[in-house]
């Protein structure tokens, strides 16, 4: 069986989509049946996970610092604002993805 040009094209969408090739998508999706995601998309997950635990660790350390600065100097220092702001929009960021994964 030989896939339309309309197939064809939709599978080389989601394959660079997703960052693989069109045998490896439907080998993935194949074998996904069962788990609902392909690897690719596990990958994906995967790695925004390790992006947001580094933007984390890098807020957490401007919170130290502003914390330990606000302690000293008993006033609230200009990055102060922005560094919540950061952490509002990482939290977000966590419940978007968990709510993503919840869907699937």
């Amino acid at each position: 069986m030989t896939a339309s040009p309309e197939e064809e094209g939709a599978l080389l969408r989601l394959a660079l989509a997703q960052g693989v090739t069109i045998p490896r998508l439907l080998v993935e999706s194949a074998l996904a049946q069962d788990a609902g995601e392909t690897a690719s998309e596990r990958r994906a997950t995967i790695t925004k996970l390790y992006e947001l635990h580094r933007l984390l660790a890098a807020i957490s350390n401007n919170v130290n610092q502003i914390a330990k600065a606000t302690n000293a100097t008993r006033e609230l220092h200009p990055e102060t604002f922005a560094t919540l702001a950061a952490v509002r929009k990482t939290a977000m960021q966590i419940d978007e993805l968990t709510d993503e994964l919840s869907l699937t």
